[in-house]
């Protein structure tokens, strides 16, 4: 859907800073639950003021929405980017919509894509850091780089899910995140470990990798598996995503590969154990 610039400035006129942020992250992260954008930039994941302006945005025709499938009970809507959206989008940028990268078909193709509850889960965990952030004290979450920006980083070696870097009183902690959904094998996910210890040997900097998992039952499997081969080159620590979402990463909810499992400890603990 092409704009005439009538049409652009009749909408741009009823577009708030925030509805352009949204279109921006929308833009950014592909695709974003309604909670997902109400704790991004409302009050709280279930704030009625932001389905309110989803809605308004959605018969702008700015963006669309969707509902995978599932076996028991309804999935929530699933925000995406429209061609009109990104039209707005790229106006306010004072570009092309060819300069922005923005593609239909690939927006729509999230709706069938088998990695859609994995982009949705750690959007889940960015979600929550930047939300606990905010109402720590003396906390940030400074950085939040996606799996495309990563790879573009560090991908001759590895390609996490996220990396993140918070600011917590006068500590500084990073990280890189792994996503578990369950759907991998514990090999597979434990192999990837290599990359990591390659990228510590090659870069000569020690950063810890998180691991959020499904269930309680996946984290211990996965532990068990890890054990073997973890070095100290690659700090490894494991938490649910219930924990990650319920408490946020700055907790007490990670836990460490070894057999005794001592308990739970925050990030601002990692790099005393």
């Amino acid at each position: 859907m092409r704009l005439n610039p009538a049409e652009r400035a009749r909408i741009a006129s009823r577009l708030t800073q925030r509805d352009y942020d949204i279109l921006d992250a929308l833009h950014t992260h592909r695709v974003l639950t309604t909670a997902h954008i109400g704790g991004l930039f409302f009050t709280t994941q279930t704030s009625r003021r932001a389905r309110t302006r989803l809605l308004d945005l959605h018969r702008l025709s700015l963006i669309e929405r969707f509902r995978p499938h599932r076996r028991n009970g309804s999935a929530p809507w699933h925000w995406v980017l429209a061609p009109a959206g990104a039209h707005i989008l790229a106006q306010a940028r004072n570009i092309s919509i060819d300069d922005l990268g923005y593609r239909h078909d690939h927006v729509l193709s999230l709706a069938h894509s088998s990695r859609l509850s994995h982009t949705t889960g750690v959007l889940d965990c960015y979600v929550a850091a930047l939300t606990i952030a905010r109402i720590t004290p003396h906390a940030a979450l400074t950085t939040w780089w996606d799996e495309r920006r990563c790879a573009v980083e560090w991908g001759e070696h590895t390609r996490p899910d996220a990396y993140a870097r918070w600011h917590h009183n006068d500590t500084t902690i990073e990280a890189f995140l792994e996503y578990d959904t369950g759907t991998e094998t514990l090999d597979r996910v434990s192999a990837k470990m290599t990359g990591y210890a390659n990228l510590a040997a090659h870069s000569g900097l020690i950063t810890p990798v998180l691991i959020v998992t499904k269930s309680d039952a996946r984290e211990s499997h996965l532990a068990a598996r890890l054990r073997p081969v973890l070095t100290s080159d690659v700090p490894v620590r494991l938490t649910t995503h219930a924990q990650f979402t319920s408490t946020g990463p700055l907790g007490y909810i990670w836990r460490l590969a070894s057999p005794s499992h001592d308990g739970r400890h925050r990030l601002l603990d990692l790099a005393h154990l």
